[in-house]
């Protein structure tokens, strides 16, 4: 098996670190005094956008900063602007965050060279997975197993997704139905929000997204979920989605875990790093987060502090990079 396929099946089954015995919460020398810019290089709507808002809403109504973090969405250049625009901060590091997930971590060390040590890595959250989804009255099929029939009878099906981990799962996906790119083909776009218009619009056959991101959709009916991308079904609203193993039992699951995370400038001071970890522990401590945010979207709680995140994200990026050739 893949190696960085495994980093990230490691990471949804490691055990939250929810104790102060596992993570020692310590008053630091820093406390914010300014406001702060919370950096998300995905549009509002996605999955980054409402994971961040989820952790600034959590951190304000249980005390933990006293004021919301300025969320500033710079997506220019499929998130690279805002990305390099953090790693190269002046003054105000230790005021500043980024969202960054293993989706970003991919296409920033494919095709720029910051790496992580133009980062420092505060915290992983949680995991994250796919599903593919289908407009119900735009759509030509109800369901993926037509689809793949479809593709192997000539028709060409398109599937619509965002970039970074979209892109690769779609790639292992093609590759375990034994199909070619030209059969079943990917648009990438900047961010889920825009592939999941592009499937409302009825321009594609299928669009790759996290819960987040489509679950209001699913509820108003505009969008069935109708592949589980993942070694088991969702739970909820999104259970009538089979794995890829039910679909045909001569296909094996396909899954790719997504790690979301916060990181700040690499110059950001040690202090206030420790704050944030300790502070988005917190978040992941609290109700709000486990039963609120974790539970509605079918996220896993995979909390890592700051030096644990780090080895995790370093790990991750040396598979990669050695998995791409790099």
């Amino acid at each position: 098996m893949d190696k960085l396929l495994i980093i990230a099946l490691t990471l949804s089954l490691i055990l939250p670190l929810h104790s102060k015995g596992s993570q020692e919460v310590a008053q630091t020398d820093f406390k914010p005094t300014k406001e702060i810019t919370w950096y998300c290089t995905s549009k509002p709507g996605g999955g980054s956008d409402i994971y961040t808002r989820a952790i600034c809403e959590i951190a304000v109504q249980n005390g933990l900063l006293d004021k919301a973090p300025i969320i500033n969405y710079k997506t220019d250049g499929s998130g690279e602007v805002g990305r390099n625009e953090v790693a190269n901060i002046g003054q105000n590091a230790d005021y500043t965050l980024l969202t960054f997930n293993s989706g970003d971590l991919m296409p920033m060390v494919a095709n720029t060279h910051n790496r992580l040590s133009n980062f420092t890595p505060i915290a992983i959250m949680a995991t994250d997975k796919q599903l593919l989804f289908v407009n119900p009255n735009k759509g030509k099929y109800s369901t993926f197993e037509e689809a793949i029939r479809a593709a192997k009878g000539g028709v060409q099906i398109v599937i619509a997704g965002s970039k970074g981990d979209d892109l690769e799962l779609y790639g292992m996906l093609i590759k375990e139905l034994g199909l070619r790119e030209n059969q079943m083909a990917y648009i990438t776009n900047d961010s889920t929000a825009d592939a999941i218009t592009s499937g409302l619009g009825g321009h594609v056959d299928f669009v790759m997204s996290k819960p987040a991101a489509a679950s209001e959709y699913v509820k108003a009916g505009m969008l069935v979920p109708v592949l589980a991308l993942s070694s088991s079904r969702f739970a909820g609203a999104l259970n009538s989605a089979p794995t890829l193993n039910e679909v045909n039992s001569m296909y094996n699951n396909v899954e790719l875990p997504v790690w979301r995370g916060v990181v700040g400038p690499a110059n950001m001071s040690k202090e206030a790093a420790k704050f944030y970890s300790d502070m988005l522990f917190e978040v992941s401590c609290s109700i709000a987060w486990k039963e609120g945010y974790l539970a509605t979207y079918s996220l896993e709680s995979s909390f890592l502090d700051m030096e644990a995140a780090k080895a995790y994200m370093e790990e991750y990026q040396t598979a990669y990079l050695k998995k791409i050739g790099k």
